[in-house]
Formats: structure tokens, C-alpha cells, sequence
């Protein structure tokens, strides 16, 4: 999930994430550190008893911090799920998906090759890697080298043409599978920590049988004949599919057999910069 080069923005703000203060003011001026005892524990140090050898000495001496009954009630903990940041909800909360799991997780998107090169950049951001199999290796060659801050996340391979991957719990991957509307069958099929991510620019002769197979659907921006058999094939509510012909370029539908979510990403500067603004086709 190597050290990333960029860092996915979760919401927008106008002024950017503010860091809080941190340390206080310098010691000096008479304030006791904190390693030093207090003035009573001086008082008592020589009378009481010297610490045995073998057993080293007392830590630091610090004033204990006592919360009252009534201050518990305060304290939280936020826990969320953990995953890649694609964008954030309606409600302008962090939408996290969890691309790379335990168990096998097949994955397709309807849309542009912009996105699947966003969510495959966030998820080398996890520490994950990338295989690319895909029809155009020069437009996945700049951000396969952009990634990863110069060591080898991403792999680009040609149709057919790739190996192996080798997944495992401290070395997860994601295949991204870019080849049209119709893309062969799958060489590396799903495993522990390895997910396939099948990009569809549109809806071909097998897409049916793809989205019925998946555990995970991506949808942008859809013409009204593909939105009426997605729905149909994912079961989606008849509103939710009415919607899908009228989405931005930024924003994306995805939902599993039981649940469905809008998210809007934000590609950060560095994204733009890398692979150019939001878009439907490429």
C-alpha cells in the first residue's frame, strides 16, 4: 500500500490540512525538566532506598495525569477502514476502498484510463505494486516511471506477456488488465493479496459476463443504453442507474452486489501535472 511521491488528497480545503503546534515552550527559567525529579522527591531521594544492581534506574519522574469519570466520556478513538483513498463521498468524507485483501478480488472499471493510472498511483502509495497488462504500453510508460519515486512499482508488460507476480502478504499487487472493450482472458487470475482490475473504455460483446462476475464495479460517466444494462446486470436501484448518464468527468459510481456508493476524486497537483485533468475518454 517504496515511499510515494505524492500524497492522495482526501477533502478539499481552501487553505490546505493545518498541522497543529507541537512541543511548547523551551525549559529554562527555573522549570524543572522532565527527567528531573521534583523538589520533595529530591528531599526524599537520599533517605530512601538505592535502586539494586542489575535492575537500573528509576525512569523519568512526571506528574501523573488523572481524568475524572466524567472526562471519559470525551475521549475518541476515530477508526476507519483502511485502503486507497479514491475520493471523498457526498457527505465530503474520505471514500477508502480496499483494493489488495486477504481473499481473491476481481475488479472492473467502466471508464477512462486517466482514473485506473490515479487508483493504480494510490494504491503503489499503500506500498503495493503494479502490474500493468495492457495495448498501449507508451501511454502507461511516463507514469510507470513517474511511480514510486524511482524504484520499480510498476511494471508495464505487453498483451499476454506477463509473468507471474509472485504476491504475497508483505509484497501485495495489483493487475490492471487495459486492453479495449474486449480483453482476453485473463493470464493471472485473483489470489491472497493479488486483485485484478479489468479497464472497459465502454461496454463490449463480454462486459456483461465481466461486471456479472465482479466483486467490485467502478462506473464513470455512461451513454443511457449502457446505464439501463449495467443496472440491470448489477441490480441497481432504477434512480441510481438514471444518474449515470449525467456524471462529471471526476466522479464514479461504485458498488458491490449488495451496496453502491458516489465518489468524486481529486486528483492532486502532482497527479495533474502527471497525467492531466479529469477525464471521461482518453
Amino acid at each position: 500500500m517504496a515511499t510515494p511521491t505524492y500524497q492522495p488528497r482526501a477533502t478539499p480545503s481552501s487553505d490546505g490540512w493545518r498541522n497543529p503546534p507541537i512541543g511548547g515552550a523551551p525549559s529554562g527559567g527555573g522549570r524543572r525538566l522532565s527527567h528531573e525529579p521534583r523538589p520533595d522527591e529530591r528531599q526524599s531521594a537520599a533517605a530512601g532506598p538505592r535502586p539494586q544492581p542489575g535492575f537500573g534506574l528509576k525512569g523519568p519522574r512526571r506528574s501523573p495525569h488523572v481524568l475524572t469519570p466524567e472526562s471519559l466520556g470525551a475521549l475518541t478513538l476515530p477508526v476507519a477502514e483502511d485502503g486507497v483513498v479514491i475520493g471523498i463521498d457526498p457527505q465530503n468524507q474520505p471514500a477508502v476502498v480496499s483494493l489488495l485483501r486477504p481473499s481473491p478480488l476481481e475488479v472492473v472499471l467502466v471508464g477512462s484510463m486517466w482514473l485506473a493510472q490515479v487508483l493504480s498511483l494510490r494504491t503503489v502509495a499503500t506500498g503495493a505494486r503494479v502490474a500493468v497488462e495492457t495495448a498501449r504500453p507508451p501511454a502507461w510508460a511516463q507514469m510507470a516511471q513517474a511511480a514510486g519515486g524511482g524504484q520499480q512499482c510498476v511494471s508495464v508488460h505487453d498483451v499476454r506477456q506477463i509473468a507471474p507476480q509472485g504476491a504475497s502478504v508483505s509484497s501485495p499487487v495489483l493487475v490492471v488488465r487495459d486492453m479495449g472493450a474486449r480483453p482476453p482472458r485473463n493470464q493471472l487470475a485473483p489470489g491472497p493479496w493479488q486483485s485484478v482490475l479489468t479497464v472497459l473504455p465502454f461496454l463490449g460483446p463480454r462486459s456483461p459476463q465481466l461486471l456479472a462476475r465482479a466483486d467490485l464495479v467502478c462506473l464513470q460517466r455512461l451513454s443511457p443504453e449502457e446505464a439501463e444494462v449495467v443496472t440491470r446486470i448489477t441490480r441497481l436501484p432504477a434512480q441510481i442507474g438514471g444518474v449515470l448518464p449525467t456524471l462529471s468527468d471526476n466522479a464514479m459510481l461504485w458498488c458491490t452486489r449488495d451496496s453502491h456508493q458516489f465518489v468524486m476524486t481529486q486528483p492532486t497537483d502532482a497527479e495533474t501535472n502527471l497525467l492531466g485533468g479529469a477525464r471521461r475518454m482518453d
